[in-house]
């Protein structure tokens, strides 16, 4: 999923998304930060009022990667077996407990722009685990559409009032990678990555997310960014006769599949033409196909 350590966003349009971007980046012209770029857009946008107040209070600057939650933001939908729907919110609760630092304090570490990352792989080095339990909120699909606001702006939250959090599992990190390029920066993380029961919501910006994102990693990795190791599956091997294309990693397919590589483990059925009417032949693994 895409998230965040603030539950809500900036924007709720996803037209505004290159928009946003820009005007956090540094000056075309001086290449230094530009506050007015930022606070223009901000100013310009009265809904991200709600993400700039946490921002710009002490929840903008948390102690590092182990003491802040985690939020989806983004508002998904769960069904299950007898094909109930239901209208979903993921929080990640930092079981180290929440840190943040003040002003004054978050001045004096732009000196150390690494601090977050030193913090959290001397922690993993030293055997600790960095852990957060993962808890939902769940509305009904019905009552999603009745909500007293749009369940689907990602710029408001759900209050915890209406909709308590359940407790689902908790997420467990007990080492650093081992390579840091190939193992984060070759990550392709993408909320178009989901499995059977979880799918995306009417949230627009999450419905752009489900686009752009996998369209940024095609141009940053490479077209063939799924085969990287990161990003295969743990288990499952893909075989098809796909090919070629920049930044390919794997045998590029290999040969066709032949035949006899499939038979010593299946049967195969196949039509086989012959004159003056086709016919079946099923071939077995004791079966020689060189006769």
């Amino acid at each position: 999923m895409t998230g965040n350590n603030t539950p809500v966003f900036f924007i709720r349009d996803p037209i505004k998304f290159p928009d946003f971007i820009h005007s956090q980046k540094k000056d075309p012209r001086t290449n230094l930060n530009n506050a007015t770029a930022a606070w223009d857009f901000w100013g310009l946008t009265p809904e991200s009022t709600h993400q700039v107040t946490i921002l710009m209070s002490d929840r903008g600057t948390p102690d590092g990667y182990r003491f802040m939650n985690g939020y989806s933001s983004h508002t998904f939908r769960w069904t299950n077996k007898q094909g109930e729907a239901f209208w979903v919110k993921f929080h990640f609760k930092s079981r180290q407990g929440i840190k943040n630092f003040t002003a004054e304090q978050a001045a004096e570490k732009l000196v150390d722009p690494d601090y977050a990352t030193r913090d959290l792989v001397n922690a993993l080095d030293a055997g600790q685990t960095v852990e957060w339990d993962l808890k939902v909120q769940v509305i009904p699909e019905k009552d999603g559409y009745n909500y007293k606001w749009n369940l689907f702006d990602v710029t408001k939250v759900v209050p915890q009032g209406d909709y308590p959090l359940i407790p689902v599992g908790r997420l467990v990190l007990n080492k650093a990678p081992d390579n840091y390029f190939a193992e984060v920066e070759q990550v392709a993380y993408s909320p178009g990555h989901l499995v059977p029961g979880i799918e995306p919501s009417l949230d627009k910006m999450l419905q752009g997310r489900l686009f752009s994102y996998p369209d940024t990693h095609r141009h940053r990795l490479g077209t063939n960014y799924e085969q990287i190791p990161i990003n295969c599956p743990y288990r499952a091997q893909t075989n098809n006769v796909n090919r070629d294309g920049p930044m390919r990693v794997d045998k590029n397919g290999g040969n066709y599949l032949l035949i006899q590589e499939l038979v010593p483990t299946m049967n195969l059925t196949l039509w086989v033409s012959t004159i003056p009417t086709p016919s079946l032949l099923t071939l077995k693994p004791d079966m020689n196909l060189t006769e």
